[in-house]
């Protein structure tokens, strides 16, 4: 990818034209004039002949559920009576296939001839384009086919107001190359979301293993939730907890207790179990005039209704919703991080028992009843570090996924419009 990268120059001229100013080198087309836009359609599904045949066809789902830029195979397909008893046809390989209904410009390349159903106006590239570029293209102009979209039940754009889109075209070698630099941007995204998701079934695995079985244990016994290490005893959450804090909502309407400089948080303020963002900030009265508790830093956040399942470590003093329950543990017993590892594992579990009609909640009693396999503090401290040092790594890929997200956006705009050039 740097050596695509590397071949970017600037100090481009440009030239008036009706979509604005582009290199001189460039023109401006219709994407009819170098693409067909073909649309689809869907045989009888009452005719049993026309389905269940070697012929792929596609849907937009196909497109929208895939991950990655090529599609392969779909889930349903048709006979060659299927496909000619309707006006839907066989896509080359090499085809844009682009949904135009219901959801708008989703694009995916077919790897292999496909048929599509009337959810598409896909695009079959002629010499003067190269279809990678047309692809990343689309996927730029993805907001101006929702303007042009219309339609009372679902969004739908024509093929006419497609074939009718206006863009700047460079020349072929320099499609190619813009291309493959963002190809290689994208290489490089769907690489690091392979690692992600490899390195958190490593983490699911090693949670499984390390907080029922722990480390290097030789003997285990049998207790009402399974066998565990001889060392180790199953106990409550109120057993290891030395107070459990309610949150609360200091009253709205009263501007003397807000916009002080007291972190406020409610369970939507966590991501990814840790406090993502402070939205929201109190004064010392909106302390002292609601339920609201201001948890220590280090201590155990459990959302306990709306958003049950997610938790943190308090990342300072921060104060709490109802939403929340601070959690202080005996240190002598429990590591917050060990029992935060611990819940996080048992999180379907604390979901499975919530309660309530209009807002659904985990009770006190259940929050306190809760059984806890619990080690002795130095096993805690090593099982903590284990999967800190997963998260971690999830965490460092998981950024600079973002980042790269983030330079395909920034280069999508400045190659496709000609504002940054490649040397060729």
């Amino acid at each position: 990818m740097a050596e695509q990268i590397s071949s970017l120059k600037t100090g481009v001229k440009y030239k008036d034209t009706p979509i604005g100013k582009i290199p001189v080198d460039w023109e401006v087309v219709r994407l009819g004039d170098v693409c067909d836009v073909i649309g689809g359609s869907t045989p009888s599904t009452k005719k049993k002949e026309c389905w269940g045949g070697n012929i792929p066809f596609a849907i937009p789902t196909d497109i929208t559920n895939l991950q990655g830029r090529e599609i392969f195979d779909t889930k349903q397909h048709i006979t060659p009576e299927g496909l000619s008893s309707c006006s839907t046809r066989l896509l080359p390989a090499g085809t844009i296939l682009l949904t135009s209904r219901a959801t708008l410009g989703a694009c995916a390349i077919n790897t292999k001839p496909m048929a599509t159903n009337q959810g598409f106006a896909s695009l079959v590239c002629n010499k003067r384009v190269y279809n990678w570029f047309i692809y990343y293209k689309m996927i730029l102009l993805q907001r101006e086919l929702d303007r042009l979209g219309s339609g009372s039940t679902f969004k739908e754009v024509s093929k006419n107001n497609i074939r009718s889109l206006l863009f700047p075209l460079p020349p072929f070698t320099e499609q190619k190359k813009i291309a493959e630099i963002l190809t290689a941007v994208d290489d490089a995204i769907e690489k690091t979301a392979q690692i992600i998701e490899e390195t958190k079934e490593l983490k699911k695995g090693l949670m499984q293993r390390l907080l029922t079985k722990g480390i290097g244990h030789k003997r285990f016994k049998k207790t009402e939730i399974g066998e565990i290490p001889e060392e180790w005893d199953v106990v409550r959450l109120k057993d290891i907890t030395q107070k459990f804090y309610n949150g609360g909502t200091p009253d709205t309407t009263n501007d003397s207790y807000w916009n002080g400089n007291i972190p406020w948080i409610t369970g939507a303020d966590f991501e990814n179990q840790k406090v993502n963002q402070i939205r929201k900030y109190i004064t010392h009265d909106g302390i002292e005039n609601s339920a609201t508790n201001i948890i220590p830093e280090g201590n155990l956040l459990i959302v306990t209704r709306t958003g049950v399942g997610k938790l943190a470590i308090a990342p300072y003093n921060i104060a709490i919703s109802q939403d929340i329950t601070g959690t202080i543990l005996d240190s002598a017993r429990a590591l917050p991080m060990y029992i935060y590892w611990y819940l996080d594992y048992k999180a379907a579990h604390l979901i499975s028992i919530i309660q309530g009609t209009s807002i659904n909640g985990l009770l006190r009693g259940d929050l306190e009843s809760l059984r806890i396999l619990l080690p002795s503090i130095e096993e805690q401290k090593r099982i903590v570090v284990i999967l800190d040092s997963i998260a971690d790594e999830i965490e460092k890929e998981s950024n600079h996924k973002e980042q790269l997200e983030v330079l395909k956006k920034g280069l999508m705009q400045v190659l496709l419009k000609g504002k940054l050039r490649v040397s060729v």
